[in-house]
């Protein structure tokens, strides 16, 4: 077990001690990349702890399989691919597979785009997609949302009807595109948004609109063909860049669309420096890493099983939504890649909300809980707006939040209180970006994404695949046939057999 290779938590001194005893603490475990700082003195570890850490991941191979994924080998083992999303942001010159295939993939998409954006004709974009094909673009819209667009953007994920019907009453057919992001061009709940999507614009405009008014993120030539769109409005991305990766490639043309291929390019270059880091920084300096190990650390030997990401800017009320899928889809497995069944815990539950809003909701719990949860906070030195005031205000509370989860409330500072004594030692990380922009928002995504695969490799995890997943994908079918045309099903369970009895029954 991973713990057994690592100093017991009682040889750690507490929060307060560890920088009562070393005034530069800060300057040790700080550090600025990408002109971003991560501070990570707030966690409950030493210099000999940090060690072990990196000591367990090179014994793990860390360095071995960060050099793999970079060459195009297959390390998603279980569905025999490579794992290659950084390539769609590396540079011309690059040693990474595939780079020229993807720049002109790039280049065809970004001209796309600049031809609609300098054509004028629409004025609504409805982006239908789900999971990564979703969450990934539909983040970074939001994050950007300081930058001019010519359009509205509005974002399609749930099969509930409600969502595509309340879209649809804002947009008119004569200005509206579609784009339909489903890699195979199958999934259940993509293409059943796409085709009542379809059936609104053709009942309009006539059967020819799909052709003027669709565009596919797909592979699969054949089924966008018969869905009616126009193979030259088709842009696929290849089978080595997982859904939940893929803002990177062709899905991300929402992004390009709203703001321009000079901010999507802009978006590239911030994940390509990160990358670049992550690479070849040394271990001990290297920010992926270091989270990924710390992240272990709080899971595996102070026994954290939740994670917190706190943003105090609300345009990144999203992000917290896109790692959760990143993360929890990853590793949110206890099947190791040799097929054993892993004997530490893994993933941890990814939760959060934006600062202040978590102020006055959960951070009682984060505070007073029974539980350890540690938290990453993540703000902007520089605001996109006029109030700076407010802006002070939100990074006081930020600052104040990290401050009191560290070093709590004794007794007698709560003035003989003890419902306000806070134990303090619970662990958090401050993450500052300069700004909001393009190129910091592109390398703080990247970090995270390399964070997983670090702690991917220390848990022996497969961290892009998704079997759990498809699981449920299998079992829905046969409900669905059941439910829409009011049949039986031939075998199920008892309670699932009379939900569907209720459901079938409407009142």
């Amino acid at each position: 077990m991973l713990h057994t290779h690592l100093p017991p938590l009682s040889s750690v001194p507490s929060l307060r001690d560890l920088f009562a005893q070393n005034p530069k603490r800060f300057d040790e475990f700080s550090h600025n990349v990408c002109g971003i700082v991560f501070d990570f003195s707030k966690q409950r570890v030493t210099q000999k702890t940090l060690t072990a850490l990196l000591d367990l991941a090179r014994a793990q191979q860390l360095e071995e399989w960060r050099a793999s994924m970079f060459a195009g080998d297959i390390i998603n083992t279980s569905e025999k691919r490579a794992v290659l999303h950084v390539a769609c942001r590396a540079s011309e010159n690059s040693a990474i597979p595939h780079v020229a295939e993807v720049l002109m993939a790039k280049k065809r998409l970004l001209d796309f785009a600049e031809k609609t954006r300098a054509n004028g004709s629409f004025k609504d974009i409805l982006c239908i997609g789900i999971g990564g094909s979703d969450l990934g673009p539909r983040m970074v819209v939001k994050a950007l949302s300081h930058l001019k667009t010519p359009y509205n953007l509005h974002f399609i994920s749930n099969v509930d009807g409600s969502v595509l019907h309340g879209a649809l009453q804002k947009c008119d057919p004569k200005t509206t595109l579609i784009l339909i992001a489903s890699k195979t061009f199958t999934t259940v709940e993509t293409m059943m948004n796409a085709r009542a999507a379809a059936s609104w614009l053709t009942h309009a405009l006539g059967e020819d609109a799909i052709k003027k008014h669709c565009v596919a993120l797909s592979t699969n030539e054949k089924a966008v063909t018969d869905f009616g769109i126009d193979p030259a409005q088709m842009f696929p991305f290849a089978d080595w860049v997982g859904g939940r990766y893929s803002l990177w490639s062709s899905i991300g043309l929402p992004i390009a669309l709203a703001y321009g291929a000079d901010i999507f390019e802009e978006l590239l270059s911030g994940a390509r420096a990160m990358d670049d880091h992550f690479r070849a920084s040394p271990l001990d300096q290297n920010i992926p890493v270091l989270m990924g190990v710390l992240g272990v650390w709080n899971r595996n030997v102070l026994n954290c099983p939740t994670h917190v990401i706190l943003p105090y800017d609300d345009r990144l009320s999203l992000f917290v939504k896109h790692i959760q899928q990143v993360d929890m889809e990853s590793n949110g497995k206890i099947v190791r890649r040799d097929g054993t069944v892993a004997d530490d815990k893994t993933g941890p539950q990814i939760f959060g909300e934006p600062g202040t809003d978590s102020q006055h909701s959960f951070m009682q719990l984060i505070h007073q809980g029974s539980d350890i949860i540690p938290v990453d906070f993540i703000g902007c030195r520089t605001p996109d707006h006029p109030f700076d005031d407010q802006h002070a205000e939100l990074l006081a509370n930020m600052l104040a939040q990290s401050r009191a989860l560290a070093f709590g409330q004794t007794l007698s500072e709560a003035q003989g209180d003890p419902a306000r004594v806070f134990s303090g030692d619970r662990p958090s990380t401050t993450i500052l970006l300069p700004r909001l922009n393009a190129h910091a928002l592109g390398a703080l995504i990247a970090a995270y994404e390399h964070k997983v695969f670090v702690q991917g490799i220390l848990w022996g995890l497969n961290s892009f695949d998704q079997p759990g997943v498809e699981l449920g994908k299998i079992l829905a079918k046969p409900i669905s046939q059941a439910l829409q045309n009011n049949l039986s099903l031939a075998e199920t369970d008892s309670s699932t057999e009379n939900l569907l009895k209720v459901i079938t029954t409407r009142p």
